[in-house]
């Protein structure tokens, strides 16, 4: 369905450098990235421009604005939302959304990568010792940093920065004038090596889906659309919350199918049974 096509790369942040080299080896396609379509206007991390739309949204309308302006039929994007873990609580995680488009075959397939591996992070600071220590912290120069005057001020901000002296200089001409100066990561994948290695793994995730084929229509993108809980307990063989079975969809003629066990545990231990373990 790919092979030979040419896929176009909705990005201005440098992505097709962990995009590119593996679809068009798994997919056999020619990747091209926009040149006329800034995604910006869909949302900033920094705030300049609010993100209105839900992470998958803004990834569905990134790849047909820019397909819009070309004569592509085939495109990517992805979408990255960073903050406080779902599940694991105080612990700062990227999610990120890969979304392909196939307006030829009329289907879109949809991955989601969730990782506690960046470096997300962001202070008020007011001496260059603090300057420093946070820089550290957070991997600078291999990883870029921003800095603003304060944290919903985008009157003043230098993006991008990843060399001390400049650093320094910034920081100290805000901290002379305004007494206290913000800074944070940049989360633009160019500037994030971290973050471009999650986006690779989605990737990665996306080639495997791609790669999983609905029995019924042979549609590629057949996957997991949903989990069912109700694991038993092998004590008291009450139901659990542990996963018992994985729902696989089709999402271009719906076929279903149940998968039991997909962790190949039958039973659940009883450390993980509300009613054993309440």
């Amino acid at each position: 369905m790919f092979n030979g096509r040419r896929l176009l790369i909705v990005t201005k942040h440098q992505k097709e450098k962990v995009i590119a080299p593996l679809l068009e080896k798994e997919l056999g396609v020619k990747c091209m990235v926009t040149e006329n379509f800034d995604t910006d206007v869909l949302g900033t991390f920094t705030g300049e421009i609010e993100r209105v739309h839900d992470p998958v949204t803004t990834a569905r309308n990134k790849c047909h604005m820019a397909m819009e302006l070309s004569d592509y039929d085939l495109a990517i994007a992805s979408e990255g939302s960073f903050g406080l873990h779902p599940a694991l609580y105080f612990i700062h995680a990227d999610e990120e959304i890969l979304l392909l488009v196939d307006k030829k075959n009329d289907l879109e397939i949809i991955v989601r990568e969730l990782s506690t591996e960046t470096n997300y992070n962001g202070e008020e600071i007011k001496t260059e010792k603090e300057l420093i220590d946070f820089a550290k912290r957070v991997k600078f120069p291999s990883h870029g940093l921003i800095i603003r005057k304060a944290k919903e001020d985008s009157n003043l901000i230098t993006k991008g920065i990843t060399d001390w002296d400049q650093l320094k200089n910034i920081f100290n001409q805000l901290l002379n004038k305004y007494g206290i100066v913000y800074i944070e990561t940049d989360m633009r994948a160019m500037y994030n090596p971290t973050r471009m290695s999650v986006i690779e793994k989605g990737v990665r995730k996306l080639i495997y889906k791609i790669r999983s084929i609905c029995p019924q229509c042979n549609t590629p993108g057949f996957g997991i659309t949903n989990a069912t809980q109700g694991l038993l307990c092998k004590l008291c063989g009450f139901p659990t919350r542990s996963t018992f079975s994985y729902i696989y969809t089709c999402n271009k003629c719906s076929f279903t199918r149940e998968e039991l066990y997909p962790h190949k545990k039958l039973k659940e231990d009883p450390s993980y049974c509300d009613n054993c373990n309440p």
